[in-house]
């Protein structure tokens, strides 16, 4: 059973039809790329997924390991193991790292660790990431870098564990550096209860994060599909080859 199941999934932004008809599925342990120009709906099905009232589902059904979710609210989606890593988070001046995770933590697992479990927890997770300790104290993203702000997009997700993860453009904006220890952060949590949703439309960060399956999106709809070499191919001949051999 897949983690994700997206069956003929339709969507509309403003009275807009965007997706046209999404069908991906993302098994347990596995990363699967999803490709695609800009504007071509990426994004917006990241935000369907996890419910933004903005983005109206029509038609077609959303899955985590069999339980349909299309109708759920976005906390029920990541009560469910659904994850998001934003493209461009947001700033929160005066809330701290870790105050704001205990409380994500708190809500997803339904439960009320006490502040030093937390931090042990926390801890750990920076360690793990080789995150320097003192990352917990700052102000969530006010002041980070780009790629400060990815990293603690990752760190989220190390902390909570999802079932299924959807990493909307985690390298855009970041130099290469960056885009190395975001991709190594990616890999370090990595197990065979995870499912990956990889958003980009660079091939880049795929030499560091080899997917399983590559889905190439154009116009709302899924195009073309294949193994790690499509993503090759794409680097090398760009979007306008799919366009010439559709």
């Amino acid at each position: 059973m897949p983690t994700l199941e997206i069956r003929d999934l339709k969507v509309s932004v403003d009275g807009k039809r965007i997706l046209n008809g999404i069908s991906i599925s993302v098994d347990k342990g596995e990363i699967a790329a999803l490709m695609g120009p800009n504007g071509s709906g990426k994004s917006t099905l990241a935000y369907a997924l996890m419910g933004h009232p903005r983005y109206r589902i029509d038609s077609g059904s959303i899955f985590i390991d069999g339980k349909g979710i299309t109708a759920a609210t976005p906390t029920e989606r990541a009560m469910s193991g659904l994850f998001l890593s934003f493209q461009y988070p947001s700033e929160i001046p005066g809330v701290a790292v870790e105050s704001f995770l205990r409380a994500a933590y708190n809500s997803v697992k339904g439960k009320k660790s006490g502040v030093m479990e937390f931090h042990n927890i926390l801890a750990e997770n920076l360690a793990m990431l080789k995150m320097a300790p003192e990352f917990s104290q700052r102000h969530l993203n006010e002041g980070f870098s780009g790629g400060e702000k990815k990293k603690m997009e990752i760190l989220q997700m190390s902390v909570l564990q999802p079932k299924m993860a959807i990493l909307d453009e985690t390298d855009s904006g970041l130099d290469i550096d960056a885009l190395k220890t975001v991709a190594e952060g990616i890999k370090r949590l990595l197990n065979p209860g995870l499912g990956v949703l990889l958003i980009t439309h660079y091939q880049r960060i795929l030499n560091y994060v080899t997917p399983d399956n590559v889905y190439v999106m154009m116009d709302g709809k899924i195009v073309k599909s294949g193994g790690k070499e499509l993503a090759t191919k794409i680097e090398a001949d760009g979007y306008d080859w799919l366009k010439a051999n559709a």
